[in-house]
Formats: C-alpha cells, sequence, structure tokens
C-alpha cells in the first residue's frame, strides 16, 4: 500500500501582485492565524478563547510566496521560545478538527510582511496588510492581494 501524498493546495491560498511593478510579488512571508470560531449569530470573534477544547485554540501558519507570488501549502509557525517543541499540524489537520468539533465557521486571519517586501519602514505605507475572513467547513478559499507601497485591494478569488 503506497503512502498517501499530502496535498499539493491547502484549502486557504493566497496570491499577491505587484501593481507598482506589473508582476508578482515574490518572496513576501505571510502568516495564517486562524481556529477561532464564530457563533452563527455572527458575534464575536473567538481566537482560542472559547470552551471546545484544541479545536478553539489559535493556530499559526507561516509561508512565503512563491516566484508566481502564490501561496498553496503552509507549514505550523514556531516561534524560538516555545521551547523546542515543533509543532506537527497542518492546515487540513486544523480544518478537518474543527468540523469535527461541530463548528460552522471559522475565523482566519492572513498577515502580510509588506515593509519587509518593500524594503523598509519609508518604502511603504503599510508595514502589514491584515485580512480577516470567515471559513466554512468544507469550502476552499483563495484570498489574491493587489499590492503597491501605497495601496492594497483584495477579495475572494476563485
Amino acid at each position: 500500500m503506497a503512502a498517501q501524498q499530502p496535498p499539493t493546495k491547502d484549502a486557504i491560498t493566497c496570491h499577491i501582485l505587484d501593481t507598482s511593478k506589473g508582476k508578482p510579488a515574490r518572496g513576501v512571508r505571510v502568516q495564517l492565524e486562524g481556529g477561532g470560531s464564530r457563533s452563527s449569530a455572527g458575534h464575536g470573534h473567538g481566537h482560542g478563547h472559547g470552551a471546545g477544547g484544541s479545536s478553539s485554540s489559535l493556530k499559526i501558519f507561516e509561508s512565503q510566496t512563491d516566484d508566481d507570488g502564490r501561496i498553496k501549502a503552509w507549514l505550523p509557525f514556531s516561534e524560538s521560545t516555545t521551547g523546542g517543541d515543533v509543532p506537527t499540524y497542518t492546515l487540513a489537520d486544523v480544518l478537518d478538527a474543527e468540523g469535527s468539533g461541530g463548528e460552522d465557521q471559522t475565523t482566519w486571519t492572513l498577515r502580510f510582511f509588506t515593509e519587509d517586501y518593500f524594503g523598509g519602514k519609508d518604502k511603504t505605507f503599510f508595514p502589514e496588510v491584515v485580512v480577516t475572513f470567515t471559513v466554512e467547513r468544507g469550502q476552499t478559499y483563495h484570498v489574491p492581494l493587489l499590492l503597491s507601497p501605497y495601496s492594497y485591494s483584495t477579495y475572494r478569488g476563485s
């Protein structure tokens, strides 16, 4: 029996186009944070503060855009101060756990580190671009970011 291959594309992806150059934004560091539940009434944006065990705890992933400005897969983020434990979960694991825990919607945030990409504080008006969105169980999400040093635009892509 062959080993199961990991998916080549996660359920949440993004694409950054540098509109000041008319090209993909290569090498942009991006963090994906999520796992907070959102009530069906639309109140509150829990980020790991509610009851329900591990499915409601905040998870952080990180990646960097490829030569085409895309992020197709995420790795768990591990700070050097976490005591040496390396996280082993995947985005699919977290999304599956949320679904099995009865969460229909969860809140996720993409944090684009644009200051580093543009080369410093005096090179861009937005040191970070933060996009928070709701994820429904079983759906896939593509979040394009049109970026320049002094403006940005985003939307739900396909």
